[in-house]
Parts: structure tokens; C-alpha cells; sequence
């Protein structure tokens, strides 16, 4: 998969265009505020995105939390070092 930088204001001018581009050429879109990326688009491809798959993510989830294998937004800004 190839990664493509875009401005939001291009991208919001060329919407339909730049998801048709991401699905045909399989590309992701890391769309950028000044310089800030706030989003990504990523095409979903027929056999990733299935309904069952996700069901068994989220009850897999649910036992983490169960569990209490989660952490705080602390911990997780402490990982990612923000």
C-alpha cells in the first residue's frame, strides 16, 4: 500500500475522487491541517473488513476489560511519549 500526504482543502474539494484513487490504486491518504495530520483514509479492501471479525474483536475487547487489562489515558500518553 502506498501512503500519500494531502492537504484538507484539497481534499474536501476532490472527496469523490480521492476514494476512488485510494480503492483502484490501493492508497492511503494521511490528510494534513498545517502541517498536522489529523486523519487517514484507507481504502477497505472485500475480505478485511467483515462484520463477524469485528464482533470477535469487540468480544475479545470486552474480556480485556473484564479483566482489567486496560490502561488510563495517562498510561497511554506516557507510552506514546506525548
Amino acid at each position: 500500500m502506498t501512503t500519500k500526504m494531502i492537504g484538507i482543502k484539497s481534499f474536501r474539494e476532490n472527496i469523490a475522487k480521492t476514494w476512488k484513487e485510494a480503492v483502484k490504486k490501493n492508497i492511503r491518504y494521511i490528510v494534513m491541517n498545517h502541517s498536522t495530520p489529523i486523519f487517514e483514509v484507507t481504502p477497505i479492501n472485500g475480505g478485511e473488513f467483515i462484520l463477524e471479525n469485528l464482533a470477535k474483536d469487540i468480544e475479545i475487547a470486552r474480556k480485556q476489560v473484564k479483566d482489567g487489562n486496560v490502561y488510563s489515558q495517562e498510561e497511554v500518553y506516557k507510552r506514546l511519549g506525548l
